[in-house]
């Protein structure tokens, strides 16, 4: 993404909190990076939404003043609430505003915000309702990475050591993890197994790993390397393009990168997600066919192996599947996205300094 938004941009700035993962991603990548304090509230204590806005209107003031020295041409906004000061301060300016919203239920950032945006993106054309001017909403889709679209079945595999003719389940949960989904595949050991020559990789997460490793262990171990857990993949590129089939959450990113490669999924929504918006995220995928979706609640019962299994037996299923997440797949959405914010920059006068705020997250 931020290469597309390089191309014909002389500066780019990206403003995020100084304790999430941003301020490592972004100078990694080489990216200028400004912090700001920004802090949601937290719903169980609702006293804190008064240090939260405290900090928000505080960080307001610091990016309107750095705004006015620097002048942007256009800011960019993908949700988090460090992204409400950055943006009420661009609209107070009158540079540009442009809007990222990855889920189909927007964030209280997005949504506040909207009012105010030159334009606002979406994934999901669900998603222009919940906007106050839906008349500036556009659909481009959500923005994959350049890893994860050039990677290749055969070369994944070959990095990964497996096997060419191998059914391969992938099964993650973010980069954290999920410990419910961990355990229901752990229970299905016996009959995932039976399957030949399926392979299963289990990316566990950090935390998880190790808990995910004894409870395999005690349930028969894992036999001729066909269950290999681990807790990060740094190339998930690979072992997307490797996959046979999917099980993860229904996040906005996760499903991006599954329908960009036109993989079939068993999607398993964060049952606490905001406004229950993995659920609806997944709801394109099972309506035209190319995911199943099995509730969290429902991970413990005997549909969700019935579910696994039936897949993993059927490749002609899977291939059905398959061809249904390709039709859903926008793997040109970053370029899409840079074209809105281009625009965006051009009618102030140019596309010399775009200022990029974003919260990463899982």
């Amino acid at each position: 993404m931020a290469g597309e938004f390089a191309s014909g941009c002389d500066e780019m700035l990206f403003v995020g909190t100084p304790t999430g993962a941003e301020s490592r991603l972004v100078a990694a990548a080489g990216i200028r990076f400004r912090e700001l304090a920004a802090r949601g509230f937290d719903r169980a204590r609702p006293w804190t939404l008064i240090t939260s806005s405290l900090r928000i209107a505080a960080s307001t003031v610091v990016a309107w003043a750095w705004m006015g020295a620097n002048r942007p041409d256009v800011v960019v906004g993908f949700g988090g609430y460090v992204s409400i000061p950055v943006g009420m301060a661009a609209a107070v300016r009158g540079i540009p505003l442009v809007l990222h919203e990855q889920n189909s239920v927007p964030g209280l950032a997005n949504r506040t915000l909207s009012r105010w945006a030159d334009r606002v993106a979406v994934t999901y054309e669900e998603s222009r309702c919940y906007f106050r001017h839906p008349e500036r909403v556009v659909l481009t889709g959500n923005p994959v990475r350049s890893a994860v679209l050039g990677a290749d079945r055969i070369a994944g595999r070959a990095v990964l050591g497996i096997e060419p003719d191998a059914c391969v389940l992938l099964a993650f949960g973010g980069s954290r993890g999920a410990r419910h989904i961990n355990s229901a595949l752990i229970g299905l050991r016996d009959r995932l197994l039976a399957i030949p020559n399926l392979v299963v990789l289990h990316v566990a997460g950090p935390s998880e790993v190790s808990t995910v490793a004894d409870a395999l262990a005690a349930a028969g171990g894992d036999p001729d390397d066909r269950w290999r857990v681990v807790g990060y993949l740094d190339d998930m590129g690979s072992a997307l393009a490797a996959a046979d089939l999917i099980v993860s959450r229904a996040g906005a990113t996760s499903i991006a990168e599954i329908t960009a490669l036109g993989l079939p999924a068993v999607l398993v929504p964060f049952p606490y997600a905001t406004d229950d918006h993995q659920t609806k995220n997944a709801a394109a995928l099972v309506a035209c066919g190319a995911a199943a979706l099995v509730p969290d609640s429902e991970l413990d019962e005997e549909r969700f192996g019935d579910v696994l299994v039936g897949l993993l037996s059927s490749a002609e299923r899977r291939a059905t599947m398959s061809a249904a997440s390709r039709t859903l797949g926008r793997p040109n959405a970053a370029e899409h996205v840079a074209q809105v914010v281009r625009s965006a920059a051009q009618r102030s006068g140019g596309v010399s300094h775009i200022d990029s705020t974003e919260e990463l997250g899982v």
